[in-house]
């Protein structure tokens, strides 16, 4: 295996802060103009609690947290970074993966593009975890996974895998998507910032965050930080944490400043470990240490692992 599984799980969810935090200018700042991420942590906080997909307890978490979200394109461009932990907790079943991403879109609207898009980045982060991600018939691969469908996403990553094919640079993969409505251009050009520099975590955001090219029109803050938080979980979990420049994950580290509502970047790291160690099937001991606690035996450093699909909750 290229990379461990908790480095691509880390590696996803880094790469999405990471992506959503750089400025234009290539800096980290540490100010959302919307908080993509906090409806994932809750997510992902369920997924831990529960062993498996409830909507209840996801949906009673965002209402305790004041989350009411009411669809508008900036809530959709939310929900495909919020569905991040259901990818990654599924992704060695294609069955549940795809049944599980349509099953937690049913907390929000039913936008069709915003289906389409969950499916696409939930399928290629499924990919690169399993270590099958051929970019030569990744678009190839997703278009089949989603299916028949009226929107214009298929229809625009067989345009990105045009761009790619003929070395087309990011200023004319902007402008083929310029006209585009905000979320059918941010899927397919974050496709294409990840698919165009695949081995370099770094250039991939750097170019999905970069609004230079004066025929982009709608280059809004958000789009942008849309776009760098889908590359990010993209070649986040391509390329794993090893990938992702060292001095950018000093820096949070340093700074520890909130992250997606969390406390601090190191909370976020902890939540992560614990979300895999929930998937991988490692039971501890010290959370229902009544169950196997005898008199004078003290069980609270003990763990049990399981192999993948055996003695798991779901």
């Amino acid at each position: 295996m290229r990379y461990s599984p908790i480095s691509r799980f880390r590696g996803t969810l880094l790469g999405a802060f990471l992506g959503e935090s750089l400025a234009s200018g290539g800096e980290i700042q540490f100010q959302s103009y919307l908080d993509l991420g906090r409806i994932a942590v809750l997510g992902t906080q369920s997924l831990i609690a529960l062993g498996r997909l409830d909507l209840d307890d996801w949906i009673g978490r965002q209402q305790e947290e004041s989350l009411h979200l009411v669809t508008t394109d900036d809530i959709s461009i939310k929900i495909i970074i919020a569905t991040l932990p259901v990818a990654l907790f599924f992704h060695e079943n294609p069955i549940k993966l795809r049944q599980n991403l349509l099953h937690v879109l049913k907390i929000w609207e039913d936008d069709p593009v915003v289906r389409d898009g969950t499916l696409a980045v939930g399928y290629a982060i499924a990919l690169a975890l399993t270590e099958k991600l051929d970019p030569s018939t990744l678009i190839e691969q997703i278009i089949s996974f989603i299916g028949e469908t009226p929107t214009s996403i298929p229809k625009n990553l067989l345009r990105v895998q045009n761009l790619l094919e003929q070395g087309a640079g990011l200023s004319r993969a902007q402008a083929e998507f310029a006209k585009e409505e905000k979320l059918s251009k941010i899927i397919p050009m974050a496709f294409y910032c990840f698919l165009s520099t695949l081995e370099d975590f770094r250039l991939a955001v750097l170019r999905a965050t970069y609004n230079g090219n004066s025929q982009v029109q709608d280059a809004t803050p958000l789009s942008s930080q849309a776009t760098g938080a889908i590359t990010g979980a993209l070649s986040g979990a391509y390329n794993g944490t090893g990938g992702i420049p060292v001095n950018w994950q000093v820096l949070l580290l340093q700074r520890n400043s909130p992250a997606w509502g969390l406390t601090s970047f190191s909370q976020m790291l902890k939540l992560t470990d614990a979300f895999v160690a929930v998937w991988s099937g490692v039971y501890d001991l010290s959370l229902n240490p009544r169950e196997l606690t005898e008199e004078g035996f003290e069980v609270a450093l003990l763990s049990v692992y399981a192999a993948p699909r055996v003695i798991r909750s779901r």
